[in-house]
């Protein structure tokens, strides 16, 4: 019964017609919806931008007998996830004494309703599956440990998880629709590389939605970095410009920006994205360039669909995957790590200024199977 339920998923899937962004913008795809109900849900005022910024969370932790390492946070931010995963497969692993054909498809089921995805989901259970064979797994609770090892494996980017500010002048663009974190992760990517001893910049480039520009401005001040900004409406590669030469003249370590959270399918701001990126090949050519995009876990198989649009139309070096610690759908990373080969680079596991963390494929498993580091 269930690889009909696997067919109809593919079959929806390969029938699913391929995204047009010159497409008419009053026709709203499902995709669309979802980030339209970010949109609106980021439109925030400065009032309520102070509110979500709260001392407590922006202020960096005094005390450090009340840090939680960065592992508990893991652990605990993907609570969700593993209630979601690795907690219905360690019920399935129990119920049967012997691998056999049933306990893979139960697996297989458990993997494509935690939004992994039918295509990973199918090649996870066949590298399972043919793992099992080669290693003459019979016991089904032994099934486990080789699980681990195909997700780790699918995961696991090397190098390419850690942001490239190896070398100065380094400058991120940061991508990514209205409502998923985006600026927010600027905040606590700055004060990251503020901690690592970096000179860090900013440039608040989304001119375009409500209170951008403050909120950014607002997280600059808590973390203690400039930004460089333009009145509300402005062209944001002119931002992206006078920000460059901020960076040159101040000889800054990491340029950060910030771009306007867009629709995917609206021509006008993919152009619009395309022209900063022109202006940041032209004008800082000698700064190292990473592309980083913001997404949403609790968007689950719509984030997918976002990375690989912005894929189409951008180089992105980078996914940050944010809210993990508030979905059970955080196993859309393997989705995004298998079907797009973009490595994630940091992930969101709570509201604190630290709790925005470099990716670690097997940090990121045994948290996600509740086992020790």
């Amino acid at each position: 019964m269930f690889k009909k339920i696997i067919s109809k998923f593919k079959q929806e899937e390969n029938n699913k017609p391929k995204e047009n962004v010159e497409k008419d913008e009053s026709e709203l795809t499902e995709i669309e919806s979802e980030e339209i109900k970010l949109e609106n849900k980021d439109e925030e005022t400065v009032e309520e931008i102070n509110e979500t910024l709260s001392e407590e969370e922006i202020t960096i932790d005094e005390n450090n007998e009340e840090k939680k390492g960065f592992f508990s946070k893991l652990k605990q931010g993907l609570s969700k996830t593993k209630q979601g995963i690795a907690d219905k497969v360690d019920d399935v692993l129990k119920s049967y004494k012997k691998v056999d054909e049933d306990l893979f498809e139960e697996i297989e089921e458990i993997l494509i309703t935690s939004d992994v995805g039918v295509n990973t989901s199918l090649e996870i259970i066949d590298r399972l599956r043919k793992g099992a064979l080669e290693r003459k797994i019979t016991e089904s609770e032994d099934l486990k440990g080789l699980l681990k090892e195909i997700m780790i494996e699918i995961l696991d980017k090397g190098e390419d998880h850690k942001l490239n500010i190896a070398t100065s002048p380094t400058i991120i663009l940061v991508v990514g629709v209205n409502g998923v974190g985006k600026t927010t992760s600027i905040g606590k990517i700055a004060h990251n590389l503020k901690q690592q001893g970096k000179k860090v910049l900013l440039a608040a480039g989304d001119t375009f939605r409500a209170a951008a520009i403050d909120q950014l401005e607002i997280w600059s001040e808590r973390v203690g970095v400039d930004v460089i900004k333009h009145k509300e409406g402005s062209d944001p590669a002119a931002v992206i410009f006078d920000a460059i030469q901020a960076a040159k003249a101040r000889k800054t370590d990491v340029l950060i920006c910030d771009t306007a959270g867009r629709l995917h399918n609206k021509k006008n701001l993919m152009n619009e994205l395309g022209k900063v990126v022109k202006v940041a090949d032209r004008e800082f050519p000698e700064a190292t360039r990473e592309i980083i995009l913001v997404l949403d876990a609790t968007t689950g198989q719509n984030a997918l669909q976002q990375a690989k649009i912005f894929k189409d139309v951008t180089d992105i070096n980078g996914i940050v995957l944010t809210k993990l610690d508030g979905t059970a759908k955080g196993g859309v990373v393997m989705a995004i790590s298998n079907e797009l080969n973009i490595p994630v680079k940091l992930v969101g596991v709570g509201e604190g200024i630290n709790d925005l963390q470099s990716f670690n494929a097997i940090d990121f498993v045994n948290a996600l199977f509740g086992d020790d580091k």
